[in-house]
């Protein structure tokens, strides 16, 4: 955005608007801090229940965040609109998060640690996460890369291309994303499938939910490719959620 988040003190009231981060609050020991979340924040699955729920992650109530009085508002770039960033911090202090890669998930838990003064936390989470990361890399080394192509929505067939957080991802599976010259979600067909020598197709949980109906689909259309179901929130979710990721993508490659 372009501009200085001034706080006087540690926020005791937040309002997240992103469910990535707001799991890693929560894992930060920061849930009593929590006032507002989306509906899309379903991890830990009880905090719906017991925050104050102000919409979606494109769609908020902005009456109903001005009356939780929040001290600080989280925001994320790519879920959430430029609108809701520039009407809420006309009154409010709005940190916004622009994740790529690891490196930037890293750079957000030890902002996080600064913001809510939680840094012994904050670096706990980030050495496990590059413990996890370097775990997989041991596995991976000296295998040969597979042709990927990672589908995130269905009709049309759009899949996930370069600059994103899951092509990053795809990378430190040892995966040759074979949309990764392309910009950051294109739209695909069966013809162009074809034509890519792909290993392996990956079908996301999310936000289309793939299921097995679909990668029998996928299957008898490219009767040699790997069709593969995956879990969406391991591949997008760039908070301490990376903990368990690791260990996902390690079972992944058969370990």
């Amino acid at each position: 955005m372009g501009r200085t988040v001034v706080l006087s003190q540690t926020p005791s009231r937040i309002v997240c608007l992103n469910p990535s981060q707001t799991e890693t609050l929560v894992d930060l020991g920061l849930e009593d801090q929590i006032v507002g979340v989306t509906k899309f924040c379903v991890h830990p699955s009880h905090l719906t229940k017991v925050k104050k729920v102000v919409g979606g992650t494109k769609k908020v109530d902005f009456e109903v965040i001005q009356g939780l009085k929040p001290d600080i508002i989280l925001c994320n770039k790519e879920e959430n609109t430029k609108e809701i960033v520039e009407t809420l911090e006309k009154e409010f202090p709005v940190h916004v998060t622009d994740i790529a890669n690891l490196q930037d998930a890293l750079e957000m838990l030890q902002q996080y640690g600064q913001i809510f003064n939680c840094p012994v936390r904050a670096n706990k989470i980030c050495t496990d996460i590059v413990s996890e990361k370097n775990k997989l890399e041991a596995i991976l080394k000296g295998r040969p890369k597979k042709r990927v192509a990672y589908f995130i929505w269905k009709d049309p067939m759009m899949v996930v291309g370069k600059d994103t957080f899951i092509d990053a991802m795809l990378t430190l599976n040892g995966f040759e994303n074979v949309f990764s010259s392309y910009d950051r979600y294109p739209t695909t067909s069966l013809e162009e499938l074809k034509d890519l020598s792909l290993d392996m197709v990956l079908l996301s949980s999310e936000p289309f939910p793939f299921k097995e109906k679909h990668q029998k689909e996928f299957q008898e259309l490219l009767m040699s490719v790997d069709i593969k179901l995956a879990d969406g929130e391991y591949f997008s979710w760039y908070g301490s959620r990376l903990l368990e990721a690791f260990q996902y993508f390690r079972s992944l490659h058969g370990h």
